[in-house]
């Protein structure tokens, strides 16, 4: 299976920034002007974070969504204060092929169902975030500031069963870090679902950090921020390595 490269754009006021587990913000670059040179460079899809939207209490910005939407030809999810079935059609017809869900799927798994029967599950991303507390993983919300009672694998369950076509998992331990993706968390959730993962949550400039997320951590995408907006790691540089070390990628043509 040819493993998946994914750029992330977190966007704050319509800008993207990046901090270190969610905190210390910083600005990092025009969201159109990025995802036109992600698009570019051979990015296998685009995600796209309104990181403060269920924080603020408001809807995903569909201007800047739509602005996004015409400057890329890969497959583009967009996720940030999505609560209805009318905001996941809003989006789609702003320009989404996917919709990534998070705070609003754990308070109401049942939008997890009606999302998938209306649209089917290959446009609905269930964005988890991890954290490691009392020697087990739970699930977070509100960007990561709320702990949930239920644990990372349980909820695996629930969501595959309700109808989700992906998983964005998020090591909240290993945001921002630069130290490599949380192995453990990756391996444990990719061996127990039939779900695709998209491995999110430390990735640095060292391509083996990939290396190791999509063999040891059996992640079938890998998803980072900071390394390509500060263009610490170009994606056809990683892409490359990666081919080096006999792992599957999409080469720009």
């Amino acid at each position: 299976m040819t493993k998946r490269i994914i750029p992330c754009l977190d966007v704050k006021d319509g800008q993207t920034v990046k901090g270190i587990n969610f905190k210390n913000l910083k600005y990092a670059g025009d969201p159109v002007s990025l995802a036109r040179k992600y698009s570019s460079e051979g990015a296998d899809e685009l995600v796209f974070l309104d990181i403060t939207a269920t924080n603020d209490g408001r809807k995903t910005m569909l201007d800047v969504v739509e602005r996004v939407a015409k400057q890329v030809f890969i497959p583009f999810t967009v996720g940030g204060g999505i609560k209805t079935i009318d905001d996941v059609r809003s989006l789609l017809l702003a320009g989404a092929d996917k919709v990534s869900l998070n705070t609003a799927a754990v308070e109401n798994p049942a939008l997890i169902k009606q999302i998938s029967d209306r649209f089917g599950s290959q446009c609905l991303v269930i964005a988890i975030d991890a954290k490691f507390i009392d020697n087990d993983f739970y699930v977070v919300t509100h960007a990561g500031q709320r702990k949930t009672n239920k644990t990372v694998l349980n909820w695996v369950k629930e969501i595959e069963a309700l109808g989700a076509g992906e998983i964005l998992l998020t090591s909240m331990d290993t945001d921002g870090t630069q130290k490599g993706f949380d192995l453990n968390l990756t391996a444990m959730v990719s061996k127990n679902t039939n779900l695709p993962v998209i491995a999110s949550g430390g990735a640095g400039s060292n391509p083996d950090h990939f290396y190791d997320v999509f063999t040891k951590g059996a992640a079938d995408a890998a998803l980072a921020a900071s390394i390509f907006h500060y263009n610490t790691l170009p994606i056809p540089d990683l892409k490359s390595a990666l081919k080096q070390k006999n792992i599957s990628v999409r080469l720009p043509s």
